[in-house]
């Protein structure tokens, strides 16, 4: 083999590493959710800062859009339960508003990045986030609060886990 040859694979290992190294918890990931950063109480966060906590995110043009207010009211029946699963809750608002909700939500900093990434085409926009990063749902129409809930249960980690627990091969007779 020539020296050339040796160099050229040394290189093309090296370039591979990376992803060899990566964390197997990304492996699972099918669909990673869009990035981003929104306020909160240690200054400026990520969403990958929230790894391991289900994310619920809304974005609307306006507070006053509908759909949002809509949303809004199915998921205060359902925020305890979601809360109690360790839910974190966002708000993406395009014109800036404020969310006219008793749910805690924290702010997106760039609210039409954050639509664009998720793929906003309308007024509105829900999406969850799972503990591993996995987009997991997405509308554009409001949906009820304990649909919401049924998501986080069980999302992508949940699903996985029962999937080794399953039997190989043909049931015993």
């Amino acid at each position: 083999m020539s020296a050339r040859r040796i160099r050229s694979l040394a290189l093309a290992a090296v370039l591979a590493l990376p992803a060899i190294l990566a964390p197997a918890a990304d492996a699972g990931v099918v669909r990673p959710a869009p990035a981003f950063t929104f306020g909160g109480s240690g200054g400026k966060n990520s969403l990958g800062s929230l790894r391991g906590q289900p994310v619920v995110l809304l974005i609307a043009r306006t507070a006053k859009t509908s759909a949002l207010r809509s949303q809004l009211k199915n998921l205060s029946t359902a925020y305890h339960d979601c809360a109690s699963r360790g839910a974190v809750f966002i708000t993406a608002i395009l014109d800036g508003g404020t969310v006219p909700s008793d749910i805690p939500f924290a702010l997106a900093n760039n609210g039409a990045a954050v639509a664009a990434a998720y793929g906003m085409q309308g007024d509105f926009l829900i999406a969850v986030v799972g503990r591993d990063g996995n987009l997991d749902f997405v509308t554009d129409k409001p949906v009820p609060g304990m649909r919401v809930f049924e998501v986080i249960k069980n999302n992508f980690d949940v699903q996985d886990k029962a999937r080794r627990e399953l039997p190989k091969g043909p049931p015993a007779r």
